[in-house]
């Protein structure tokens, strides 16, 4: 008879206790900590000293390990190639998480439908009926005669049902509604998706057989379910959009076999998932006229630049403590930066609510986006516009200086291509040779670069400014 053994366990974080308690240690977490029955079967101990089919672990000196090129599947999305670094790695685990509604079933049935063209593929959904899932792909037009469905949430049936079809690409969606009769907790616990993701992880490893999972996320962002899920996995990706965009982006934010950051962008129609050739044209605002308080800056996602507009709006507050919003960017990186452009400008912002907003729904992460805030808060600010053809990029440090960022010359080559005739960069990322129409302006100090726009003509008026015209 098998072996059971209770435990207290936090549907947060996963953090294990040995009885109930009303808050967790690990998370803090409220009324999240339920009770749990483990059973261990019989053949775990044998599986976990001879793995699967009777294999033994042998110790191997690292000289004796054979080295193999890496087989990589390609899909119908190039966009999404690029983000797992090249296409589907064999033996790869990858789980992409996303909002209700952004896209994750719509994507994952795009890529098996196409790979079953030419592989042997199997789609198992635990959330959507096989009628669903087969109106689906008719209403996106898609040729799913090769496609195998399975309607399953139990996987130790979809593991037998997996080593008699001998599929190259699995896809479950979604993890959350996987569960094990090891376990006794309800499907989607912590417990549950840790045990049955171990079972379908251990799968994929041993057959050699891409495996793509669809996860939940939680109203934080973040993906439902114990944070070893993330470990257990090769690739982790999040499907980001709006509701009032129809334009989804794919972000990478861990990947074992390429790449961490990289984004695709795609666009929702009703056949399904676009992918976006030019991604930097969907991230910039098209002016008849200048405006203030616009300025455009050159990311890095990944390994490749990408154009994004940055907004702000300033305007007098008539609150106690003004509001800072951002959308995009990181609250505590604007509160750091207003600290900067006060101490080492001399511009003051106490009395004003801030708004600045990446255009497009994307997010940020990155330093380089410093000055770009700055000039477009400033520009907002004395309400005068900034030339349409500048690209402005770099991290501002506290005592006022310009820091470089990594591919700067890069980015001035990709802003070149768009046709932008004037930069304003750091110091250490200016070219010896500046590409051809465009003026590349180095810059050491924050001071220096608001000069530039103030009195190299770099600010067009628009309006009088209201600061100079009280005076």
């Amino acid at each position: 008879m098998a072996k059971t053994k209770t435990i207290f366990s936090c549907q947060q974080c996963g953090a294990q206790y040995a009885k109930w308690l009303g808050q967790c240690s690990e998370c803090q977490a409220w009324n999240q900590i339920v009770e749990e029955t483990l059973s261990a079967a019989p053949s775990t101990t044998h599986r976990a000293r001879g793995g699967y089919a009777g294999t033994e672990s042998l110790l191997t000196p690292m000289s004796e390990v054979a080295l193999v090129a890496e087989s990589r599947l390609p899909t119908a999305l190039t966009e999404f190639d690029h983000v797992l670094g090249g296409g589907l790695v064999t033996g790869s685990v990858v789980l992409i998480g996303g909002d209700p509604g952004v896209g994750k079933s719509t994507l994952l049935l795009q890529v098996l439908c196409h790979l079953a063209e030419t592989r042997k593929t199997l789609y198992v959904t635990g959330e959507e009926s096989l009628q669903q899932v087969a109106m689906r792909a008719q209403r996106m037009e898609l040729k799913a005669d090769p496609l195998n469905l399975l309607a399953e949430t139990n996987v130790e049936r979809i593991i037998h049902l997996a080593e008699q079809l001998r599929p190259e690409v699995i896809v479950i969606d979604s993890i959350q509604t996987i569960y094990t009769e090891l376990v006794t907790s309800a499907p989607g616990s912590v417990s549950q998706v840790r045990e049955s993701a171990a079972h379908l992880v251990r799968y994929a490893k041993q057959h050699g057989t891409a495996l793509l999972l669809a996860g939940h996320v939680t109203k934080e962002g973040t993906l439902a379910g114990p944070r070893v899920l993330e470990h257990m996995v090769d690739a982790v990706l999040y499907f980001e959009g709006q509701n009032d965009t129809r334009f989804r982006v794919i972000r990478a934010v861990k990947n074992r076999f390429g790449a961490v950051n990289e984004i695709g962008v795609f666009a929702m129609t009703d056949k399904g998932l676009r992918q976006v050739s030019n991604p930097s044209a969907i991230f910039l605002s098209h002016y008849s006229k200048p405006v203030s308080g616009s300025s455009v800056m050159v990311t890095w996602e990944g390994s490749r630049p990408l154009l994004v507009e940055v907004q702000a709006l300033v305007d007098e507050s008539h609150l106690a403590n003004p509001r800072r919003v951002t959308l995009g960017l990181d609250y505590n990186r604007l509160a750091m930066l207003l600290a900067v452009l006060h101490r080492h400008a001399g511009v003051p912002t106490y009395d004003q609510d801030v708004f600045v907003n990446i255009v497009g729904g994307l997010k940020v992460l990155e330093t380089g986006a410093d000055l770009a805030v700055l000039l477009a808060i400033l520009s907002s600010l004395k309400n005068r516009a900034l030339p349409d053809k500048l690209i402005v990029f770099g991290e501002v440090g506290l005592s006022g200086e310009i820091r470089p960022v990594p591919s700067g010359q890069e980015r001035i080559r990709e802003a070149a291509k768009h046709g932008f005739t004037m930069a304003i960069v750091p110091k250490a990322n200016a070219p010896k040779q500046s590409p051809a129409g465009m003026q590349v302006i180095a810059v050491e100090r924050l001071q220096e670069a608001i000069e530039i726009v103030r009195d190299g003509n770099g600010y067009r008026n628009q309006h009088p400014d209201p600061v100079e015209s009280s005076a």
